[in-house]
C-alpha cells in the first residue's frame, strides 16, 4: 500500500492511503502517520482495506500532490548512512586519502534533525549561493519500534515503509563543521521526501535483501544527471543499518534511516549528487569544473518501475534565494 500526509493546516497533517496510481485518496482511519506506526501491527489491517477499496478506479477521491506535505513532517528520529562506500571512497581519493578498512564492516551514520521535513514541492531557500548547495538522492526506510541491540538477522522485518528523499546538502559548511570534531548540525537542513512512503509488498520483485534494486533517476535543469541503481553497490543493506543503529539504543517506532547517496562503480549510470562529480573532475583534472546548485535551479529525484509508473512520485524542488 502507498500512504501519504495531506496538509489539513495542522503541524502532522492527515494521513491518507493512496492508490498505486498516484492519483486517487481516501481518509485513512488514523489520524496521522505516526499514530498509525505506534499502533502498526494493528493499523496494517484497516490500512490495506481502505487500500484495497482503491483498486476501483472510482473510489476515493481526485489527490493533488501539491497538497502533500511530508509523509512524516515531523519525525521522533532521522538517521542516515553512508551505505555506498563508492562514494565515501571517491570522497577520500579527492583529497589524497585512503579509504580506512574498518569502513568494510562499520558503516558510517550521523543522526540529523527531524523536526522539519520538507515535502516533494517545496523550495531549496538560502540567502547565498556560497554555500555549495547540492543535492543527495537516497533511499529511506520506516520503523516500527526496534528493541536495543537488535542483531541484523532480525532487524529486517522491523522495516515497514520505504521512500526516496532529497537529503540536501551543503557542501563548503561541512569542512569546518567536520573539523571541530562534533558532526554535522549547520550544513544539514531539512531533508525532502517523495509525496508517498509505501510498504515492502508493493515493491514486489524489485525489493529483496533489504534492498531496493531499482535505478534512482536525478535532472538538474531538465537534464539527465544519473540512474544509478539503488540495490548495486550497496555495501551494508538496510537491516545493517538498522543493527548498527540500534546497537545501544531502542528506536521508536517512526524512525526513518537513509542509504546515504546512491552510487555505483560504473560511472555511466551518472550521479546522485553533485559532488561525487566534482570528486571524479578533481581525480582526473585537478580541480572540478562542475558548479553546486545555482538560484533558479530545479531538481528532479524519481523512481519507477519496469512498466514506468512512478513509484514514491517525484521529488522536484526550485532554488531560491531566501
Amino acid at each position: 500500500m502507498k500512504l501519504a500526509t495531506q496538509n489539513n493546516d495542522t503541524r502532522d497533517g492527515q494521513l491518507i492511503v493512496v492508490n498505486r496510481q498516484l492519483t486517487r485518496y481516501l481518509p485513512a482511519p488514523y489520524p496521522t502517520l505516526q499514530s498509525a506506526l505506534d499502533d502498526w501491527q494493528q493499523a496494517t489491517g484497516p490500512l490495506q482495506a481502505c487500500y484495497a477499496q482503491l483498486s476501483d478506479d472510482s473510489a476515493g477521491q481526485v489527490l493533488d500532490l501539491k497538497q502533500l506535505l511530508a509523509p512524516l513532517p515531523r519525525a521522533y528520529q532521522w538517521l542516515d548512512g553512508s551505505a555506498y562506500l563508492n562514494h565515501v571512497e571517491l570522497v577520500r581519493k579527492a583529497r589524497g586519502a585512503e579509504m580506512p578498512l574498518e569502513f568494510l564492516n562499520d558503516p558510517l551514520m550521523y543522526q540529523g534533525g527531524s523536526d522539519t521535513m520538507l515535502a516533494w514541492h517545496d523550495d531549496i531557500a538560502f540567502a547565498t549561493e556560497e554555500i555549495g548547495i547540492d543535492c543527495e538522492a537516497e533511499v529511506v526506510v520506516v520503523t516500527d519500534d526496534v528493541a536495543k541491540s537488535c542483531d541484523s538477522t532480525h532487524a529486517g522485518k522491523h522495516i515497514q515503509l520505504i521512500g526516496i528523499v532529497n537529503d540536501i546538502s551543503l557542501r563548503n559548511l561541512i569542512p569546518a563543521e567536520l573539523a571541530k570534531g562534533f558532526g554535522f548540525l549547520q550544513s544539514k537542513p531539512p531533508t525532502a521526501f517523495a509525496p508517498v512512503l509505501v510498504t515492502p509488498d508493493e515493491l514486489t520483485e524489485y525489493w529483496h535483501d533489504d534492498k531496493l534494486h531499482l535505478a534512482m533517476n536525478t535532472s538538474i535543469n531538465g537534464k539527465w544527471f544519473g540512474s544509478p541503481n539503488c540495490g548495486s553497490d550497496m555495501q551494508f543493506n538496510f537491516a545493517t543499518l538498522i543493527a548498527h543503529a540500534a546497537t545501544t539504543r531502542p528506536l521508536a517506532a517512526g524512525t526513518i534511516i537513509g542509504s546515504g547517496t546512491i552510487s555505483n562503480k560504473d560511472r555511466t549510470k551518472g550521479f546522485s549528487c553533485i559532488a561525487e562529480l566534482r570528486m571524479i573532475e578533481t581525480i582526473e583534472q585537478g580541480k572540478p569544473t562542475s558548479n553546486f546548485l545555482r538560484f533558479g535551479d530545479t531538481v528532479k529525484i524519481e523512481i519507477v518501475d519496469k512498466q514506468n509508473q512512478s513509484i514514491f512520485g517525484a521529488i522536484e524542488q526550485q532554488v531560491i534565494k531566501a
